[in-house]
């Protein structure tokens, strides 16, 4: 998946067809994994807890709007 564009931003950072806040939401979440997992490898302790809270909340966002979606 690639980062969502910077060309053509709307007050929402979403473009017709591009997903919106849920697909970016997921990417970052799918992101911060891999940083967490660089992170990890050189034992930046503070740097691989603020990730994760990144990629929970991020988790979160895609739980939340998924669910509301299906009511």
């Amino acid at each position: 998946m690639s980062p969502p564009s910077d060309s053509k931003k709307s007050s929402r950072y979403t473009r017709p067809g591009d997903g919106g806040p849920v697909e970016a939401a997921q990417y970052l979440s799918e992101a911060t994994g891999q940083l967490i997992q660089v992170a990890q490898a050189h034992r930046l302790d503070t740097l691989c807890y603020l990730l994760d809270m990144a990629r929970m909340e991020a988790r979160a966002i895609v739980r939340r709007r998924r669910n509301s979606s299906t009511e």
